[in-house]
C-alpha cells in the first residue's frame, strides 16, 4: 500500500503547506509546470518524487524530468505526463499509446482545473490536480493525497488551499 500526495502547476511557487499536507505520504507525484529546480529538490528532499516536465518548464527541469512516465505502483499502471487530455479528448501526442495500451491510472495537469474521471471505454481512472501554484486564473490551489492498494484506487481527498 502506498499513500501519494500528488501536484501539478505550481509554477515555482513555494507553499510550506505542500509539506504539511504531504506528512503521510510515501510519494510525492508531480505532473509538471514545476517552474524551478529548488522547488524540485525541496519535495525531493521530503518525499521520494516522481515528475514529468510541463510546457513551462526549461533547462535542468528537462534533463532532469521526462515529458512522460509510465510505471508499475502496487500492480498498478500508471502513466504520468503534464498535457495529456481528458477521457474521449486525449492529446494527440499520447493518444495512440493511450488507446493501444491504456495504463489503469492516468495523470495530467496543464489546465489548471480539478479533474477526477473514469474512462468507461478505457477502463481507466485519470486525475488532473489542478493547480498548487499562483501562476493562472485558477481562484483556489489544488493538491490530492490517494491510497493506491493492489492495483485498486481509495481514499482520494482533495486539498484546497486559498489564493
Amino acid at each position: 500500500m502506498k499513500r501519494i500526495g500528488l501536484l501539478s502547476d505550481t509554477h515555482a511557487h513555494w507553499d510550506d503547506r505542500y509539506l504539511h499536507h504531504f506528512e503521510e505520504c510515501d510519494e510525492i507525484w508531480h505532473a509538471g509546470d514545476i517552474g524551478s529546480m529548488e522547488l524540485a529538490m525541496r519535495l525531493q528532499e521530503f518525499r521520494p518524487l516522481k515528475a514529468v516536465y510541463g510546457n513551462c518548464d526549461g533547462g535542468n527541469l528537462r534533463i532532469m524530468f521526462s515529458e512522460k512516465l509510465r510505471w508499475n505502483c502496487e500492480g498498478a499502471d500508471v502513466f504520468m505526463t503534464h498535457i495529456g487530455g481528458y477521457p474521449g479528448r486525449y492529446d494527440l501526442r499520447i493518444r495512440q499509446e493511450i488507446y493501444t495500451n491504456p495504463p489503469k491510472l492516468f495523470i495530467s495537469g496543464h489546465s489548471h482545473i480539478l479533474k477526477v474521471l473514469y474512462d468507461d471505454k478505457l477502463n481507466l481512472l485519470h486525475i488532473n490536480p489542478g493547480a498548487a501554484g499562483l501562476q493562472g486564473w485558477h481562484q483556489v490551489r489544488t493538491l490530492i493525497r490517494f491510497t493506491i492498494e493492489d492495483a485498486s484506487f481509495k481514499d482520494l481527498e482533495v486539498i484546497e488551499i486559498p489564493r
